[in-house]
């Protein structure tokens, strides 16, 4: 039981970081000089603030859904979206950081909000771990909503 449970947590960790490294490429290679030469507003974060907020947000997902798959009545739909999530959770760095596109990048972004929203009300039924685990994520992403909005309106 004890190797099934780190091999899934294994198996979940790379799946969920695989996300990280996709949006990390998009953002290192294609993040200036385009990103320093829009306006922001003064709440932007500083740019070293990033990796170690998304590592542990990332490790925070992966705990989430690994719990989640070893509770007792874990579903399949709920690890589909899951996924999904993780698709748009990378898509929103290719669409901002690759192709410059600030509008189309913040409806990438409510539709990932949405999903963490599903996946948080899921959680909530089966492993209240895995759910709030997942709010500080929520929060970011609210956050990072704000941001694009303002990017939008400043430039």
């Amino acid at each position: 039981m004890l190797k099934n449970k780190f091999l899934s947590f294994l198996l979940f960790a790379i799946i969920t970081y695989s996300a990280s490294v996709i949006g990390g490429i998009a953002t290192i290679g294609f993040k200036e000089p385009w990103y320093s030469l829009l306006i922001k507003p003064s709440y932007n974060p500083p740019s070293w603030i990033f990796a170690p907020v998304w590592t542990t947000l990332y490790l925070m997902m992966t705990i989430a859904i690994w719990s989640f798959w070893h509770s007792k009545k874990r579903d399949i739909g709920t690890i589909y979206i899951y996924i999904a999530h993780l698709i748009f959770n990378t898509t929103w760095s290719i669409v901002f950081f690759v192709f410059h596109k600030i509008f189309l990048a913040l409806l990438v972004l409510i539709i990932l909000i949405a999903l963490i929203i599903l996946l948080m009300q899921r959680f909530k039924k089966i492993t209240l771990v895995s759910y709030y685990l997942m709010i500080p994520y929520l929060l970011w992403c609210l956050f990072a909503l704000f941001l694009n909005i303002s990017l939008i309106v400043l430039n």
